[in-house]
Parts: structure tokens; sequence; C-alpha cells
């Protein structure tokens, strides 16, 4: 089984030639946000509370609120509900006020790409995607650190079939447009065959 050392200082790391995948500008993404609950964003804000649970939060403890902020998208709306629902694996389309919404990149991202094999040259391995949160959320701290012109991580989605996701640092808010292309609630009841056809292939259930 592949396994997931704890990251070395960000000093060695940054010897490691990154790999990067530029996103161009123009690129649409995906997110689906929460306007309600503990930690409600807009559409297109950053989340500078942290770290949560979520696989790369860069925030550093004991401090809730702080600079660095994160973003997580994908280029394919579907891996959205694998990524957010996994817990309970039940699709809510009521509880924090989630909303769908779509955008196209104002200008190019530069993203370290954890999809190949770079994660090994790294001392690492692909359990960086898929092993334990608190490690993966400690080797994103130190890739922050180590790679101060990176705007995040590309990395294949686990949960959604290896699908391309995205995790965004705040370095990337030049790149956040002024609106966005797409923008519903997960309850407005033009989104229910997305929905149903969502959780039909990652077999969730739905309520709300």
């Amino acid at each position: 089984m592949p396994k997931l050392p704890e990251p070395p200082p960000a000093a060695a790391l940054a010897a490691i030639p990154p790999e990067i995948r530029t996103v161009p500008q123009g690129t649409r993404l995906w997110r689906i946000y929460f306007q309600g609950g503990e930690h409600p964003v807009a559409w297109n804000a950053f989340r500078h509370f942290g770290p949560t649970n979520s696989r790369f939060d860069h925030h550093l403890p004991p401090s809730p609120v702080q600079d660095r902020g994160i973003l997580y998208a994908a280029t394919e709306g579907s891996v959205l509900f694998a990524e957010l629902f996994q817990e309970d694996r039940v699709i809510d389309r009521q509880r924090n006020g989630p909303w769908l919404v779509a955008f196209d990149l104002a200008a190019p991202v530069a993203l370290l790409d954890l999809a190949g094999g770079w994660p090994t040259r790294a001392g690492a391995s692909a359990a960086i995607n898929s092993g334990p949160r608190p490690r993966a959320r400690r080797w994103s701290q130190r890739l922050y650190e180590a790679y101060p012109t990176i705007a995040g991580l590309w990395y294949p989605s686990s949960m959604g079939g290896n699908r391309p996701a995205i995790a965004l640092y705040e370095r990337a808010l030049a790149a956040m447009p002024g609106r966005p292309v797409f923008h519903r609630a997960l309850a407005d009841p033009a989104l229910t065959a997305i929905v149903l056809r969502a959780a039909g292939r990652f077999g969730h259930g739905v309520v709300g």
C-alpha cells in the first residue's frame, strides 16, 4: 500500500523542481459552496477559516482566521458531489444552503501537479490524494511555503473516479472573474436532474 510520510522541511522540498500544470485563462471551473452554516462564503470567496477537515487546507493552526485562504473546485461538476458529500454519502440540497456555481478563469493559474510522478519524487506517493487528511494538510502547508509561485494544487479526486480536482490558494485571487456563468441553489428544481444523476453515479442518497 502506498505510504504517505510526514512532509520534509520546506527548504528540502524547494530543492525538488515542481511539476507545474498551468490552467489557461478562460478554463471553466465548477464549485459547490455554502451560503449558510459555520463558514459561509460568497461564490468567488476563499475560505480563510481553517484548517477544517478538507484535504488540502494550508492554514496554520491555531489561529482560526488568517491570511491563507482556500477554494476547492473541479473541471467537472459531478466530481464536486462525490467530494463534498462523501462523509454521509447523502446529497443534502438544503442544509447550510449549498449552491452550484461555474466560472471562467480571468487569468491563467500555475498549479502543482499531484496527478503524475512528482509526489513520488518528493518522497510521498499517490496517497497524498487519498490517504490521511491531516497529513495531506501538512503537506499542503509545506508546499505553500516551498513554492511561493504556485497558486494551488491539481490532483485526482479519489472519490470522483480520479477526475481532476483543484485546490486554489488565495494566491489565485486575481484569476477569479467578476461574475459567474452559472449559479443556482442545489435546492432549485432546475438542478434536480443533475443532482439525481450525480447521486446515481456515486451511489449517494438525496434529501431536500
